[in-house]
C-alpha cells in the first residue's frame, strides 16, 4: 500500500478538495495503487494502448471553461486554486438547460461507509435537476475489487460502473474491452460540445480513458504532479528553530538532531515514496510509468542507479534511528499522520490533500498547530527531477446493452457533475441541498451531519471538472498548495507511457509483485542492496526482458502520448 492509500473508512471523492469546518478527514482523489493493467486471454482482450494519431481521431475536442476565473490558476500541471466562497448571489449557471430524458440508470460504484437511503433529498434534489432518475448500487469499497469481478464476469451488468485505477487486475481489463460502450460517437471531436463541462476536461484525461482501440470512459481528472508531498511541521520547526533541510545530506543531519526517543519524539516517518522524489525514480503507481525511453534504451526503474541510491537513502534514515518505531515494524501508513498531529514525527510523506485535512482537524483542537510541505530537493541539493503520474486515475463506464437514451443520459449527468467551481451545479453536486445538507456560516458552506452521510461518495464518480483546489476555510492553505504544486511541476518530466492506459500480456502481469516488500525490507535493514540487484537480475531473466522488448514495440507502434 503506498502512502497515498485512502482509508477504509473514506474513499477517494472528486470532491476531496472541498472545504466543511464540519468534517476534517481529507478524503484521497484517486489515492490507492494503480496496478498495471493486466487480463486473461479473452473476448475483447486488446493488449497495448492506443496514441499518436489514432488516439487523435478518438479524443474529446478541449474547450477550456470561462464560467468562473481560478483565483490561482493552473500551471506546470498543477490544479487551479479556488481560495473563497462563492455566494449563492454570484453562482454561475454551467447547464442552462436540463439534458436528461427523464430515464433511469442503474450505476455501481465503490462506497466507503454506510450508503444513505435511495430517496434521500440529496439524491432526489441531483435526479430533479440533472434530468435522469439514478439508482444507486453502492458496493463496499474495501472489497470492491470482488464484487466488480463478479459482476464483469456475469451476463447481468449494470447500466454504468465505475472502475477504479487499481482494481485494473486480473480479468478485469478484458471485461472492461469486452462489456462496455465505445463513447467515441458521442463525445470524439467536436459531438463533445454538447456538453460543455466535459469539454473542459484536459486531453490528457481523456487519453487515459481509451481501452481496447475506444473511448469508453469518462475519467476523473487529477493534476499530473505527484501527489506525495513532504510535510513538516512548521510550528514545532519555528519553535525548535530549525530551518528546513535542503539536501539528503542536510536531512539525514537535521534528523539525528531533532530525534529525541527518550521524549517520545522522531524526525520522520517512513520516507521511501520521497526518496524516491529526491533521487528522480521514474514513480507512480501505475507500472506503465516505471518505464522510460532513455538514448537508444527502455530502462525501467528498478534498473537505474537513482532507485539503488534512494534506497539507500531511506535505509540511512532507519539506520540511523530517526524513523518513528512504528514505522519501522511497518505498521500502516495511515497512522503516519496520526503520529505526525500528535507531535511523536515531525515529517512525513502523504497525499498533499492531508496538508488541508489535518490542519482542519487540528485547528479545533490546537489553533496553534501550523504544518507545510517543503519543496523536494534533488540529490545534490540542487533542483530535482520528478516524474508525471497519470492524470486519471478512476474511470466510469456504460454497458454496451445500454441503449442510445441511456448513454446520452449518463452524459447528461457527467456534464452536470464536472460544472466547475463557482457554480449552481457545482454547489449542489458538492453540498447538497441547502439548509438540509449543509448551511452558510461566515459565508462558508458548512456541512450538515446529514450532508456529510449522505453528499459523500456517488456522484464524485460521474463526472468532475478539470484539477482545482478549493478550501474557503483555508485560503491560504488553498493558495499554498497549488503554488507547491506549480513550483514542482516545473522540475517535472513525463515518461514514455505518460497518460496511456497501458494492458500488459497475462504472461508478464506479476512480474514485479515483489519489488514493494523487498525495498520496504531493505530499508528497514531487513535485507541489503545487493539482494535489490538480484531481484533485478532475476526479474530479466523470468521476462523483464521480455516485457522490454514489448513495450518497445508498443512505443515504436505507436507513438508516445506526450
Amino acid at each position: 500500500m503506498t502512502p497515498n492509500a485512502a482509508p477504509a473508512s473514506s474513499g477517494p471523492s472528486r470532491r476531496g478538495f472541498l472545504a466543511s469546518t464540519a468534517v476534517a478527514t481529507a478524503a484521497v482523489a484517486g489515492g490507492m495503487p494503480l496496478l498495471a493493467a493486466c487480463g486473461g486471454e479473452q473476448e475483447g482482450r486488446k493488449e497495448g494502448a492506443t496514441s499518436g494519431k489514432e488516439a487523435e481521431k478518438l479524443l474529446p475536442a478541449f474547450v477550456a471553461s470561462s464560467v468562473v476565473t481560478p483565483d490561482v490558476p493552473a500551471k506546470n500541471g498543477s490544479a487551479a486554486g479556488f481560495t473563497r466562497a462563492i455566494p449563492a448571489s454570484e453562482l454561475k449557471t454551467s447547464v442552462p438547460k436540463k439534458l436528461g430524458s427523464g430515464g433511469r440508470l442503474k450505476v455501481m460504484s465503490p462506497f466507503w461507509g454506510t450508503p444513505p437511503k435511495a430517496d434521500n433529498p440529496y439524491y432526489t434534489a441531483m435526479n430533479e435537476a440533472v434530468g435522469v432518475e439514478v439508482a444507486w448500487q453502492n458496493q463496499d469499497g474495501v472489497t470492491y475489487d470482488q464484487k466488480l469481478g463478479a459482476v464483469l464476469a456475469s451476463s447481468d451488468i449494470p447500466d454504468v460502473v465505475v472502475v477504479p485505477g487499481w482494481n485494473l487486475m486480473g480479468r478485469i481489463p478484458s471485461a472492461v474491452n469486452a462489456k462496455f460502450a465505445d463513447l467515441g460517437p458521442y463525445l470524439s471531436g467536436d459531438k463533445v460540445k454538447k456538453y460543455p463541462n466535459l469539454a473542459a476536461v484536459p486531453g490528457e484525461a481523456w487519453q487515459r480513458g481509451i481501452f481496447g482501440g475506444q473511448l469508453r470512459a469518462v475519467p476523473m481528472p487529477a493534476p499530473y504532479v505527484t501527489d506525495i508531498a513532504p510535510l513538516y511541521r512548521k510550528d514545532l520547526f519555528e519553535e525548535k528553530g530549525y530551518d528546513v533541510p535542503r539536501s539528503p545530506d542536510a536531512f539525514l543531519s537535521w534528523a539525528k538532531e531533532a530525534t529525541d526517543a527518550k521524549s517520545k519524539l522522531w524526525a520522520c516517518d517512513d520516507m521511501k515514496w520521497t526518496a524516491f522524489n529526491v533521487f528522480g525514480v521514474l514513480s507512480g503507481s501505475d507500472k506503465a510509468l516505471w518505464w522510460n525511453l532513455e538514448g537508444d534504451k527502455l530502462v525501467n526503474r528498478v534498473e537505474t542507479e537513482q532507485y539503488l541510491e534512494a534506497l539507500e537513502w531511506a535505509r540511512k534514515l532507519y539506520a540511523a534511528g530517526v524513523v518513528h518505531p512504528d514505522a519501522v515494524q511497518g505498521k500502516a501508513g495511515g497512522d503516519a499522520g496520526n503520529r505526525f498531529t500528535a507531535g511523536e514525527v515531525l515529517v512525513y510523506n502523504q497525499n498533499i490533500s492531508d496538508w488541508w485535512g489535518k490542519t482542519a482537524e487540528q485547528r479545533t483542537q490546537n489553533p496553534d498547530f501550523e504544518m507545510a510541505a517543503f519543496d523536494i530537493f534533488g540529490p545534490d541539493g540542487g533542483d530535482p527531477t520528478l516524474w508525471a503520474v497519470q492524470p486519471a486515475n478512476i474511470f466510469t463506464f456504460v454497458s454496451k446493452k445500454a441503449s442510445k437514451q441511456q448513454v446520452e443520459d449518463f452524459l447528461a449527468l457527467c456534464n452536470f457533475c464536472a460544472a466547475p467551481y463557482g457554480t449552481k451545479e457545482f454547489m449542489l453536486t458538492a453540498y447538497g441541498v441547502e439548509g438540509i445538507d449543509y448551511e452558510i456560516e461566515d459565508g462558508l458552506p458548512v456541512k450538515t451531519q446529514q450532508g456529510v452521510n449522505e453528499v459523500n461518495g456517488a456522484y464524485d464518480y460521474t463526472g468532475n471538472p478539470a484539477p482545482y483546489v478549493a478550501y474557503p476555510d483555508l485560503p491560504d492553505i488553498t493558495r499554498s498548495m497549488v503554488e507547491w504544486q506549480q513550483r514542482m511541476g516545473a522540475f517535472t518530466r513525463k515518461s514514455s507511457f505518460f497518460g496511456l492506459t497501458v494492458t500488459e500480456p497475462n504472461r508478464w502481469s506479476n512480474l514485479a509483485d515483489d519489488f514493494e516488500q523487498l525495498e520496504d525490507d531493505v530499508v528497514r535493514g531487513r535485507k541489503k542492496i545487493s539482494d535489490v540487484q538480484q531481484a533485478v537480475s532475476d526479474w530479466r531473466s523470468k521476462g523483464g526482458d521480455g516485457l522490454r522488448d514489448w513495450y518497445r514495440k508498443l512505443l515504436d507502434d505507436n507513438g508516445s502520448a506526450k
